[in-house]
């Protein structure tokens, strides 16, 4: 799923909120903060768990123990990318629009595209070894 929303945060949503900055730039980033991390948030928990019991649970190194492990890793990546640089470069814009911040978070953000399109190759090597 998060695969998926983050291809198309990246490649729509956050160079739209460039065309936001021309009309209520504040509205749309504190509706995007409200309303973003419910549709996130849960997908998120869901995914950090199921990471955490797949590599937990990984019985052998060639039967997928290093993809689960190696999921988990990208999860790590991912959450850490999200809170400590994301988390607060959406707050920073949340008081107005700034092209250098939102610059950032367009270019920080391919960290977590490519983490999770790589998590998503890693689920489906792991469907096809087990």
């Amino acid at each position: 799923v998060m695969g998926g929303l983050i291809w198309f945060v990246q490649v729509a949503h956050y160079p739209l909120m460039k065309v936001a900055a021309t009309g209520d730039f504040l509205a749309y980033s504190r509706a995007h903060l409200a309303r973003t991390p419910f549709v996130v948030g849960p997908v998120m928990l869901v995914e950090g768990c199921s990471a955490v019991v797949l590599a937990w649970g990984a019985k052998g190194w060639f039967t997928g123990g290093v993809l689960a492990w190696a999921g988990l890793a990208l999860v790590m990546v991912i959450c850490g990318v999200t809170f400590a640089v994301h988390g607060r470069l959406h707050q920073r814009l949340s008081m107005g629009f700034d092209e250098v911040l939102w610059r950032r978070r367009v270019a920080s953000n391919w960290v977590r595209t490519w983490a999770w399109s790589a998590r998503g190759v890693i689920e489906m090597l792991m469907l096809r070894v087990h």
